[in-house]
């Protein structure tokens, strides 16, 4: 929620309390946010009152009061009506505006610096003192995660993550860029890789039922520190990208469980593509319909087993045998050994990297 909406249900739950009307004006004299459309006492007073040292001026109508953000004079509040109460509202009223803007600068500036350190734009002195000056713990274990919805700045997607989030405190949400949103996780003693996996399942299932989205979360290993969380968002985002190239039946990717496509993602495109062409010769995966290769997959799903395969499928283990023998003519692997079906699904794998990759250029 912006600062101006935030201060606008201020004045308004104040109008509520008290059945007075309230104004705000920033330094031009302009209403940053008001509960009514009354006339603004003339410019005269307004100036008069501005370059004054008095903190309030009042009159038989209204009341004028200065409200400062960090010290420093930023808006003139007007509270409008008369009686004995008025002056009353009016300070408090300013005491609750000034704390409503403090809490938000502080927000900010703490966003502003998980942004920063996330990105390894502090050295660790930087990093330090500045998470001392912000009442930041620079010794927490923490995780990163990484949440990517169909919607790019999807903003009910971050609502509900704020909301899944709102009783921890120490926790952050943010994001870098309109990819994704991050949400920097501070670790209980007590917590473990296993619960970091819940969380990332439950941020699914949330975004799904809450915010009708289908959602992707990757999260890091766990960061012993604050000069470690550049690399936990590194972690996270390679995990994304990795996860959805090789593992894309699936929602939720852990760095520390990435399988064989962490390797195949470190080779060269170009040793990718001669494996590819050793395996499928002139031919490609494209020339295989789509229902044989939801058939192979499901055969490797099922360690290679045709009856169950047969049985999940509902199709004739005979259909089956069918299949792969017009594979093993067509590329010379036979999917019922477990070399030539570990050789296939190699290949599956590399021509998802590779097809990722040119998409990319």
């Amino acid at each position: 929620m912006s600062i101006q909406r935030t201060l606008q249900k201020c004045l308004d739950d104040w109008k509520e309390i008290s059945r007075l009307d309230f104004c705000l004006l920033d330094l031009n004299s302009q209403p940053f946010c008001a509960t009514c459309s009354r006339q603004l006492p003339s410019a005269s007073r307004l100036e008069e009152f501005s370059e004054s040292s008095a903190l309030c001026m009042a009159n038989t109508g209204s009341c004028l009061y200065k409200v400062h953000d960090r010290e420093e004079f930023s808006y003139i509040l007007i509270v409008w009506g008369a009686g004995d109460s008025v002056p009353t509202i009016g300070e408090l009223a300013v005491y609750q505006i000034e704390s409503l803007i403090t809490a938000y600068a502080e927000k900010n500036d703490k966003n502003t610096f998980m942004q920063k350190l996330l990105l390894g734009n502090y050295t660790e002195v930087e990093a330090f003192n500045q998470a001392k000056k912000l009442r930041v713990s620079s010794t927490s274990s923490r995780a990163v995660f990484l949440v990517e919805t169909r919607q790019e700045k999807d903003e009910h997607a971050l609502a509900t993550i704020k909301n899944i989030f709102s009783a921890r405190t120490k926790d952050f949400i943010t994001s870098i860029d309109d990819t994704g949103i991050i949400v920097v996780h501070e670790l209980s003693s007590t917590e473990t890789e296993e619960d970091l996996e819940n969380i990332a399942f439950m941020l699914v299932d949330m975004l799904g039922t809450e915010a009708m989205t289908q959602a992707w979360v990757s999260y890091s290993n766990m960061a012993d520190d604050l000069k470690q969380l550049s690399n936990a968002y590194k972690e996270a985002r390679t995990a994304m990208e990795i996860g959805k190239i090789f593992y894309s039946e699936r929602n939720v990717f852990s760095y520390r469980r990435l399988g064989i496509g962490r390797l195949i993602y470190q080779l060269p495109v170009s040793i990718c593509e001669m494996f590819i062409q050793e395996i499928f010769g002139e031919e490609s995966l494209d020339s295989i319909d789509s229902e044989t290769l939801a058939i192979i997959r499901t055969f490797f799903e099922n360690n290679l087993n045709l009856s169950e395969t047969s049985r999940q499928l509902y199709v004739h283990r005979n259909t089956l045998v069918y299949r792969f023998e017009k594979i093993q003519k067509k590329f010379g692997l036979d999917l019922r050994t477990f070399e030539d079906a570990l050789t296939f699904k190699l290949a599956m794998l590399v021509t998802s990297y590779v097809t990722y990759t040119r998409n990319r250029r």
